[in-house]
C-alpha cells in the first residue's frame, strides 16, 4: 500500500506523517485490496482540513474532514474512510444471494 502525504500552506512534520501513516494502516486491516492513498493536509487560518483519496479494489473513495486541530481532523477522516471501506467490502462480499444448488424443485411445494 502506497501512502502519499501532501501539505498545503504548511510543511508536514515527521510526527504528523507518522501519525497519518499509522492511522491509514487501519484501512488496510479492514480491506486488503487498498492499493494507494493520497492524503492532503490543508491549513486555513483556524481551520485544519484533511482529505484523502483511496484506491481500493478498482474503486475510488474520497472523504474530507475539517476541525480546529489537525490530529482531530485526521481521526475524523479515518473514521469516514473506514466506514466507506467497510460498506464497499460488504457490498462486494454480499451473502444475500442464493446459491444455484439450493434451488427448490417446482413440485416440492
Amino acid at each position: 500500500m502506497q501512502i502519499d502525504i501532501t501539505g498545503h500552506h504548511f510543511d508536514v512534520t515527521p510526527a504528523l506523517r507518522a501519525y497519518v501513516t499509522e492511522k491509514m494502516q487501519k484501512l488496510a486491516r479492514h480491506f486488503d485490496q487498498v492499493s494507494s492513498i493520497h492524503v492532503i493536509l490543508n491549513v486555513e487560518k483556524l481551520q485544519q482540513q484533511a482529505e484523502a483519496t483511496v484506491n481500493a479494489g478498482g474503486r475510488t473513495l474520497f472523504a474530507t474532514e475539517t476541525a480546529m486541530d489537525m490530529y482531530a481532523s485526521i481521526d475524523g477522516l479515518v473514521a469516514k474512510l473506514d466506514g466507506q471501506v467497510r460498506r464497499y467490502k460488504d457490498r462486494i462480499t454480499s451473502h444475500h444471494h442464493s446459491r444455484p444448488d439450493q434451488i427448490i424443485p417446482e413440485g416440492d411445494f
